[in-house]
This record gives structure tokens, sequence and C-alpha cells, in this order.
């Protein structure tokens, strides 16, 4: 692993988001002041769009770590449903107790009677919708209808839509311009600009441990900067191949030729099973099966920088034959490591969590509440969690489902059983502080099976 090798604490460009890694350049700082601001002032409905990758997950996480503690939350995260189950879902994260057959207008009803008790409390209420771009124009409509929920003087209901450029193009048709009308604030995180890629690289360095003389040079920073666009998820996956790619040459002095075999590995990473990997890669692979760390290991490193594309398998092999001549020459991976899948199979811990989730989802009341740590798309790091987890918490209060964000396969863990809304805020806050650094969050077991319903295949 390269962590050692350059002399870091901990990976610096992993892409599940960390408050510890907030990068306030680039204008995120200030939109995140001015996101506080709004929610402090009750000004109803917010809306932030970026592209895929721009930052807008960890802008919602920062957002949700730096509210007060008068704030309470409730986080959407597959907003594509129907009007009828967008609000039944904010009123199971509210700790609701509602009939199933209650009529749209009863539970409209007890969700106002609710932020009302609240707002007589002195606290507030927002609603985080993330993917927001997918929300049916109807339930688009019925957020409006939330957000007039309000007393004399404030709103009782606060909104903030997350979403991709798709989401300005719905709000500017006709029939829901009474929706864009409400949107009090829209801001835009925009692509870093090529002067500020190798600050970004730096400042992630550092919060990983790092202390030396200077890694990415300019002229590396300007090839991860070009090959970017400036999207912060596709820096992080470059830079984390790039030194990757520097580690399987056994040096510290990053070059050009490093950054292009990351960038060509990342066009072809999610080729199809069986398809080939960049000669770098099996380099890479290969050191870690000298160290006895299997394939597994590799999976590790590389899972947690895979690509969001999947170009046909012809790219990929035509990658592979305009290798870089530095490039050591692929070795063939042992008949075993090839055979076995590590999401499926060598993770005894995983496999258990993910059978007692099951049973766990299968047994509780649709109101139950529980308190999310994290999400990761490798099964690898997963497991490098659930042992770290364990040495805080009881491992059978533990659970793990597989859901999908940002259109790919997700592993997330949620921690406790708790019978309100209450009871599971008192837990949370009683977390040690590194299980608090990715801003966990409350959740019920119906918005966990709604989740898990929306992500399987149609």
């Amino acid at each position: 692993m390269y962590l050692e090798h350059f002399g870091l604490r901990e990976p610096p460009f992993k892409i599940v988001p960390n408050a510890e890694f907030f990068y306030a350049g680039g204008n995120r700082g200030p939109v995140l002041e001015a996101l506080l601001y709004a929610i402090a002032q009750g000004e109803g409905i917010v809306k932030v769009t970026g592209e895929v990758g721009s930052g807008k997950t960890m802008l919602c996480t920062m957002l949700q770590a730096r509210l007060p503690q008068h704030v309470e939350t409730v986080y959407i995260a597959n907003p594509g449903v129907s009007p009828e189950e967008i609000l039944r879902a904010i009123a199971f994260e509210l700790g609701l107790k509602l009939p199933r057959e209650s009529a749209h207008l009863e539970v409209m009803q007890a969700v106002h009677d609710y932020l009302l008790e609240r707002h007589g409390q002195g606290r507030q209420v927002v609603v985080f919708v993330e993917e927001s771009q997918n929300m049916p124009v109807a339930t688009l409509e019925e957020v409006r209808l939330l957000s007039n929920l309000e007393t004399r003087h404030h709103k009782l209901l606060q909104i903030v839509l997350f979403g991709q450029p798709e989401l300005d193009e719905t709000l500017r048709r006709p029939d829901i311009r009474q929706l864009r009308d409400r949107i009090t604030h829209s801001f835009r995180l925009a692509p870093l600009p090529p002067q500020e890629v190798g600050e970004y690289l730096a400042f992630r360095l550092r919060q990983a441990g790092y202390r030396g003389p200077e890694l990415f040079g300019p002229s590396v920073v300007k090839a991860i900067a070009r090959a970017s666009g400036g999207l912060t998820r596709r820096i992080n996956l470059l830079a984390d191949k790039t030194l990757l790619a520097a580690f399987a040459q056994n040096t510290h002095t990053l070059r050009p030729h490093h950054v292009r075999s990351a960038v060509r590995d990342s066009e072809f990473a999610q080729a199809a099973p069986g398809g080939p990997l960049s000669a770098w890669a099996w380099v890479a692979a290969a050191l870690l099966l000298g160290a006895g760390l299997g394939i597994a290991g590799y999976v590790f490193l590389h899972e947690g920088a895979a690509s969001g594309d999947s170009p046909p398998r012809e790219r990929a092999a035509a990658a592979i034959d305009a290798a870089p001549p530095e490039s050591p020459q692929p070795q063939p991976a042992p008949a075993a490591a090839q055979a076995k899948d590590p999401a499926e199979a060598g993770d005894d811990l995983v496999a258990a969590r993910l059978a007692a989730t099951e049973r766990w989802l299968a047994e509780q009341k649709p109101d139950t509440f529980t308190i999310q740590l994290l999400g990761t798309e490798s099964p690898q790091q997963l497991k490098q969690h659930l042992n770290v987890l364990g040495k805080f918490l009881e491992i059978n209060e533990v659970f793990v489902y597989r859901t999908v964000a940002r259109q790919r396969p997700v592993l997330t863990v949620v921690y406790g059983t708790f019978g309100d809304r209450r009871a599971a805020q008192e837990a949370l806050s009683r977390l040690p502080g590194p299980l608090r650094a990715n801003a966990p969050l409350l959740r019920t077991v119906q918005g966990i099976r709604t989740e898990i319903a929306a992500a399987r295949p149609s």
C-alpha cells in the first residue's frame, strides 16, 4: 500500500465524503456559509446544483456537521418517488407513528402538527434531498406544498435540494413556475479552476498527514487539471491512481506519464468481469501479492478510485496496447485470485453483517430509528471500517445494507436500534469523536427499506 511509501497517515483521495477533508476553496467555503445563513434565517427552499463529482455530497455532509443542535435534519437519498411516498417518507424520518392506511391529508396534517410542536420548542426542521434532478414533477409540486407550511412569521419546514444541472432544466418548465418562485437561494458548484487544483491536492495530502516536499509538481498538476476538468471526484480518482502508479515503480517522484497511466485506467476500470487491467495496475497487484496481501489488497487500494464511466472493452484493450514504455509488462495473476470476487467471498465479517441486517430490517417496526455512519463502494474498505467500528461499538448493533448512490453500488453502515428520534439523537451525541467525522445522521427503518427498494432493478 502506498501510504507508508509516501509517509501518509490515511488515504488522501478517498471519494467517500469526510468532513475533515472539506476544501473551502473553489467557492465551496462561501457557499457553505451562505447555506448555513439561509437555514438560520428560515429561508424556505434552497437549491444547490453542480455536475456529477463536483462536491455536492461533501457539501451536504459539511452542512449537517455544522448545523446547530436545535436543527433536526431529514435526509432523502432517493427522491424518485410519488408525492404520497415522499410525504410519507418525511413523516417516517420524523418518527411519526401513522397507520399504513392513513390518507394523504392525514399524513400532511400529522407532519404539520409535528412541525408546529417543534417550532414551539424553538427547534427547526430541515429536509435534505440528494439527487433531486430525479424527482418527478408531481413530487416537486408536493415539495412546494410542504414549503407552504408556516406560521405568521416563520417557515415551519426548510428544504435544501441538491441536484445535477438537469434540475435547473426541469425548474424552467412553465407548469412548475410556482416552485421556482419559492426558491430563495440558488447556488452552483463550478469545477475547480486549473490554478486551484494544485492547492486542492496539497490540502488533501496535508490532511492525510503528509509533511514532505511537494509531491504534485506543476506539470503533474496541469495534467490532472486538464484530464479531470476540475471536478473534485475525478481529481481524487486520478490523484489516487497517480500515487499508486509511482508506488508501483518504486519512485517518490510523480511524472506526467504516471497521470497518463491513471487516465487510461480510469477509462476502463469498470470494464466487464474478465476484462484486462492496465499494465501498471498489474504491477501494483503483483507487488501486493508479493507482500502477502493478495488480490484483495489490490482491490482495497483500487476500488475507491473506480471510474464512473464504462467504455467498451475494446478501448481497454487499446489502452493496454498503448501503455508507455516505462510501464513494466503485465504479470499473470494467480488463477485462485482470478476466481474469487472479494465482494462475495473471503470476508466473513461483511457477510455476517449483511445477513444480520436482512433479519433486522424484516423484524423492526417502520418507525424504528438508527444512525447512518458511513458508506463505501469497496467491500474491502468496508471490512476495514467494520474492524475499526468494532473497537468503539458493539458489532452486533452494526448493520450493513446494499443500495445505490449516484448510479453506483454502495454498502451503507448504520448503528443501533432506537424506538424514537429522541433516543437516537441522544445516542448520536454520545458517539466517539472519530465516528462523528463523517457527520452521521438519523434514519428510519422505513426510509432504509424505501431506499433499498428504489435501488432494485425495475
